[in-house]
């Protein structure tokens, strides 16, 4: 037997020894805590590292119950109520964007014959220039020699006009506009063709205007420059109106229709809104920002609004007629959404809704009707009482008023409740619990029965379940009670103190304690 194959048998026999204490540890475990056998083998697929099936379970879902506050207890938490109520609801959708150019009002100036650039006016890029401007002026060849066809033509017409020979003045005319026509195809303006119509002398410098009124995005005209009919000399941009691109995130774009207005602010011009409108929404989203690009048009005027400025864009999103709430109102418990309905004198009832946020409002869309009044202010605090008093399972419906009632008809508690920790405070791990009950005299009472409850709401943000810790505490004599407990974490508990005697309740406490320890 070689080295290798020694390691491994070392191996597989240390393994199987170790499979052999878990499964004897799991045994011994089901008969000492009378664990069925489901349970056992979890704990031995635990210890072994295989998955549990409740590894990935969520935090169980806190139970709620109604709840009776007085008016004094109200006022304290600032309890706010809200009615719920059907209201137009407007949606916005903030974004960044950017300026560019309408490419639908660019233009391009070219010739149509090939020729010399003589004289360039409009010679900068970014350059405004004015629809009709001139922008330079060129010699082309052909365009004299049609230009004198055209007098030759003309001449000929204006001769032959008082001609008695059939066909001989039709054709004369006929050769005249066949002359024009061409010019015009040139895209000769026609003040030049008028021009050389009165002057009759040939035009050998002929000038370009621009067609639009705009900034020159590019410019290739030079003088002296030879030119061809494909060759672009100019682009003018007409920034009258112009885009604008809003970056919106692929989540809200279900939201936006062709048409729905938008205003754009800019840092350079303070106070200042411009309005526009969602023309389309282009088919590509940015896999960097999971982000879509939405055109908007918008007028442009005073020229305010240039290509590449950085934008602040508000979309108006119209959604119709909704029941909304306060979006306070609305608790988010993990996948539920909960609202504590108003009964009436201090009585709230918990009631799980299905609702949408809309900035400070939540549009309700399950669960709730117009008219019913809801908890706005305080109800997280509402929330915490429910899931205490359903947790200790003290809780029996009240009557409505007995809030009120209960506050005008206070009697003093048979028992007074001393309450302490060892160790002091209370920590995460063990602890045992001291109650010290005396009557109002101050005298011990002794044989009652004593009930300390530590409760923790669930935080599901944190992913965490609530948590429970009862301890019925043993009498120890002269008026002293202990018991020992366990607090899974540390942090803020709510502890209800009870004390009976033949069924009756003596007295009981309600405080929030510390305990130290991490979460």
């Amino acid at each position: 037997m070689n080295r290798t194959t020694g390691n491994l048998n070392y191996k597989i026999a240390f393994f199987a020894a170790v499979a052999v204490i878990i499964v004897l540890s799991a045994v011994l475990l089901t008969r000492t805590k009378k664990l069925d056998v489901p349970q056992a083998f979890a704990s031995v697929k635990a210890a072994v590292g295989a998955p549990v099936d409740t590894v990935n379970r969520a935090p169980a879902r806190p139970t709620l119950v109604p709840v009776q506050l007085t008016p004094e207890r109200m006022q304290t938490i600032g309890v706010k109520l809200a009615k719920a109520a059907y209201e137009n609801v407007t949606d916005e959708i903030r974004a960044s964007g950017n300026v560019e150019i309408n490419e639908r009002q660019i233009a391009y100036v070219q010739t149509r014959f090939p020729g010399w650039i003589r004289d360039v006016y409009a010679n900068a890029s970014y350059q405004f220039v004015r629809k009709g401007q001139p922008l330079f002026t060129i010699y082309s060849p052909d365009l004299v020699t049609t230009e004198q066809e055209y007098l030759l033509a003309k001449k000929n017409a204006e001769e032959l006009r008082s001609s008695t020979v059939g066909g001989v003045a039709s054709g004369s005319e006929s050769l005249l506009a066949s002359a024009r026509e061409r010019l015009e195809q040139w895209e000769v303006p026609a003040s030049e063709i008028e021009k050389l119509q009165s002057s009759g002398k040939i035009i050998t410098n002929l000038t370009f205007n621009s067609p639009v009124t705009g900034y020159i995005t590019e410019r290739n005209a030079l003088p002296n420059m030879y030119v061809q009919p494909d060759s672009k000399l100019y682009t003018v941009a007409d920034l009258s109106s112009v885009w604008v691109y809003a970056n919106v995130f692929q989540n809200d774009l279900g939201k936006i229709r062709p048409g729905d207005l938008a205003q754009i602010t800019v840092d350079s011009y303070p106070g200042r809104v411009f309005s526009g409108h969602v023309t389309e929404i282009l088919p590509q989203v940015d896999m960097n920002t999971r982000t879509a690009r939405v055109r908007l048009v918008l007028a442009n005027p005073g020229l305010k609004l240039m290509p590449g400025m950085f934008v602040n864009v508000s979309l108006k999103l119209p959604l119709g007629r909704h029941l909304i709430v306060p979006s306070s109102a609305v608790l988010n418990a993990g996948v539920h959404q909960v609202v504590f309905i108003s009964q009436g004198q201090g009585s709230f009832a918990p009631r799980d809704v299905l609702a949408e946020p809309h900035g400070d409002q939540a549009v309700v869309t399950k669960g709730l009707k117009a008219g019913e009044t809801v908890v706005s202010s305080a109800n997280f605090m509402i929330d915490s009482e429910s899931q205490l008093q359903a947790a200790a399972g003290s809780f029996t419906p009240p009557p409505p008023g007995a809030g009120a009632a209960a506050s005008m008809n206070q009697d003093q508690p048979e028992a007074v409740i001393d309450f302490s920790t060892r160790p002091d405070p209370p920590h995460k791990g063990d602890n045992v619990f001291r109650v010290k009950l005396a009557d109002k005299n101050g005298v011990p009472l002794n044989g009652a029965q004593v009930t300390v409850v530590f409760f923790m709401p669930a935080m599901p943000a944190m992913g965490m379940a609530a948590m429970k810790t009862e301890v019925q505490l043993s009498d120890k004599g002269g008026g002293v009670y202990e018991g020992s407990g366990t607090l899974g974490s540390g942090g803020t508990w709510q502890v209800t103190i009870t004390a009976s005697q033949s069924g009756h309740v003596i007295g009981s406490k309600h405080f929030s304690a510390t305990a130290e320890g991490g979460m």
